[in-house]
């Protein structure tokens, strides 16, 4: 018996991908791993995500997955994305485990934006 691939939640936020793009002066990271190119950007104020924004090269999970991190963390706060777990984001979506790495690149990217988040509130201001 063959299944799809695809959970329901997966195809819903494949299709529904409000959060793909760019995002104009904002805070970015990129990472290329697990055959992922994966972008992050986002902007903050007084320590809350306004917005979020992904570009990401790879399978549909990888797409659903960033799709369901920015509706997810659009306007929480910074010091939250510390807690993003790839295994959550699995489970929610129903990633298959053989996806695990390419999860992994996503989570890798939101640590690297909260630490960006960081640094370009202590910068000082010209």
């Amino acid at each position: 018996m063959t299944g799809d691939p695809y959970s329901p939640m997966v195809r819903q936020y494949f299709v529904r991908t409000s959060h793909a793009g760019d995002l104009p002066n904002a805070v970015s990271v990129a990472l290329d791993q697990q055959g992922v190119h994966l972008r992050l950007a986002g902007t903050q104020e007084n320590g809350r995500i306004q917005a979020l924004r992904f570009r990401a090269w790879g399978c549909p999970h990888v797409i659903a997955a960033c799709e369901c991190f920015c509706d997810h963390y659009e306007g929480r706060p910074v010091p939250e994305l510390s807690a993003f777990r790839a295994g959550d984001i699995m489970r929610k979506l129903s990633v298959p485990v053989e996806k695990t790495g390419r999860i992994l690149v996503l989570e890798d990217a939101v640590r690297s934006l909260g630490r960006s988040f960081c640094d370009s509130s202590a910068s000082p201001s010209s």
